[in-house]
């Protein structure tokens, strides 16, 4: 077995609600495997990543998406000898407080929700993990440990402004347990830029596949234009999905290798000494260099204007903003229609609205609208 960093999460760890230890595996193990067996987990098989998942069965959905964050995620663990179990976890579970239609059914429940407290798809994953998740005789949610709470909180960095938090999960929700002005562990900063590594890459495949975009429009970007180019010779011969796939993993490995050689960079110059010293840190450890930060953001730029703000994807998007929208003003005139007394709040009936939209897939959304209609 790999002797882990002295930087590394531990192999066990506390959770919310005591439980006792198993025989046969760690606690991070057992958040991983309670993970892939909720039904959140299940649902994103068929929720968007970029295409509405009705769309064709060939592109990403978020299911897909979250497994190809969790293979980076534990290549990175590996190399940087952290705890896999751990990244593996945060990766799987990053997105389970999707709502359907992906970022744009995220806008629009974050609209109907704006006087009853707001919507964030992060906030929503610890709903998830925390309160929905029901499969304990003696606690509500999956009572992960608190290592896994906070690199699922912390997702994007540090939280300055808990105002939202405090809306969707009630006010000191977490009893202090979690220091949220602090940085995340590096197995939460491995996810997050795994996160971010699947997503450009994959997104761009899967918009070259739809013919959103041509190879060539790929020449203005930078890293990306000398991997098209050594390629280039390749397209004249071999099949055209062929030489793509061949691109996004020369990309996917690019990206890999410039976050190994910066971060071990970066630790090897603010030399941190223990795990507290990652918390206490002004900045993350875990990051790619400037030149490809750069990359990252052209790519981005790139995606939004030639992908997500593609007519063909906007008219289906929109469509499954108007689905939500309409669901979430047909549940408030009749729930009792979809609720019992005791699964919607007294207090705040619309947020038990706002559970039950983010959890369904697309395609039940869109079923239950045309029944309703």
């Amino acid at each position: 077995m790999q002797k882990k960093s002295k930087l590394s999460i531990p192999q066990n760890s506390r959770r919310i609600y005591f439980e006792p230890k198993s025989y046969f595996r760690n606690d991070f193990q057992r958040d991983r495997d309670r993970i892939i067996h909720s039904t959140a987990f299940r649902r994103l098989k068929h929720k968007t990543q970029v295409f509405v998942n009705t769309t064709s069965d060939h592109y990403r959905t978020r299911i897909t998406h979250s497994m190809e964050v969790s293979q980076i995620a534990r290549t990175l663990a590996k190399i940087f000898k952290l705890n896999e179990d751990l990244c593996e976890t945060l990766s799987l579970a990053h997105d389970l407080g999707h709502t359907p239609f992906g970022h744009a059914g995220e806008e629009i429940l974050n609209e109907c929700m704006y006087l009853y407290g707001g919507f964030d798809h992060n906030i929503q994953t610890i709903r998830i993990v925390t309160l929905l998740e029901n499969k304990y005789y003696n606690f509500k949610g999956l009572n992960l440990c608190l290592e896994t709470i906070d690199g699922l909180v912390k997702h994007n960095g540090p939280i300055y402004d808990l105002t939202i938090m405090d809306e969707m999960l009630g006010k000191n929700f977490f009893k202090k347990k979690i220091k949220f002005e602090n940085q995340p562990s590096l197995e939460a900063q491995v996810a997050s830029l795994s996160d971010d590594i699947a997503y450009n890459s994959h997104d761009l495949e899967d918009g070259l596949k739809a013919n959103l975009f041509k190879i060539e429009q790929l020449n203005d970007l930078p890293v990306i234009k000398d991997i098209v180019y050594k390629h280039k010779n390749k397209l004249k011969n071999n099949n055209k999905d062929l030489v793509l796939r061949q691109i996004i993993r020369d990309i996917i490995n690019e990206m890999v290798k410039d976050v190994v050689l910066n971060t071990k960079k970066n630790l090897k110059k603010r030399k941190p000494r223990n795990i507290l010293d990652i918390y206490k840190s002004k900045n993350s450890y875990v990051s790619f260099s400037s030149k490809m930060l750069e990359f990252d953001q052209s790519l981005k730029e790139f995606l939004k204007y030639n992908m997500y703000f593609n007519n063909s994807v906007l008219n289906k998007t929109n469509k499954g903003k108007k689905t939500i929208f309409k669901l979430f003003h047909l549940l408030r005139k009749k729930p009792q229609k979809f609720f019992t007394k005791k699964t919607i709040s007294k207090k705040n009936k619309e947020r038990s609205i706002c559970d039950f939209i983010a959890g369904m897939t697309d395609r039940y959304a869109i079923q239950l609208y045309n029944s309703l209609k």
